[in-house]
């Protein structure tokens, strides 16, 4: 397994099952929509996938949060970049990008625990993180699934 995850070589050979390129394909899309409505439309984002009210916050603090989810957005564009150009030119690193798209994800949980913040009602962005949880999870177990003419 560690074999598949930190390949010896780089390249576009998958050894996993076919599924997982698909599913990997479609948790980069949905990442890459969601960078974009964060880093142009931050306000929105804020209030409405995540609950968080932006409107109980001074003008400073509103503008604070939306600077810094534009920033994040930012960061998960970047990594939606990464995850292309390993769908098509690097498949070798599919399983390694989908491990990490799950720390990242089961890091910013945990942070969440220590550092909660303030919502408002049961936010759609919940929902739609938990189902490419799930996705992430078969990814990943696809990936790492050998094909029965490798290895």
């Amino acid at each position: 397994m560690l074999k598949r995850i930190l390949p010896r070589q780089i390249d576009n050979d998958f050894r996993g099952h076919w599924l997982a390129l698909w599913l990997f394909g479609a948790v980069v899309l949905v990442k890459l929509g969601i960078s974009m409505g964060t880093m142009f439309n931050g306000h929105e984002a804020a209030s409405s996938a995540d609950g968080i009210p932006l409107d109980t916050f001074t003008p400073a603090g509103a503008q604070t949060v939306i600077s810094l989810f534009a920033i994040w957005g930012l960061a998960q564009f970047v990594i939606c970049l990464l995850c292309i150009l390993a769908l098509v030119r690097y498949r070798a690193m599919i399983p390694l990008l989908f491990a990490l798209l799950l720390l990242e994800y089961l890091g910013k949980r945990v942070i969440l625990v220590f550092l909660p913040v303030a919502k408002t009602g049961t936010p759609p962005g919940s929902i739609i993180n938990l189902v490419l949880l799930g996705v992430m999870i078969i990814g990943l177990a696809l990936s790492l699934q050998a094909r029965a003419n490798s290895e």
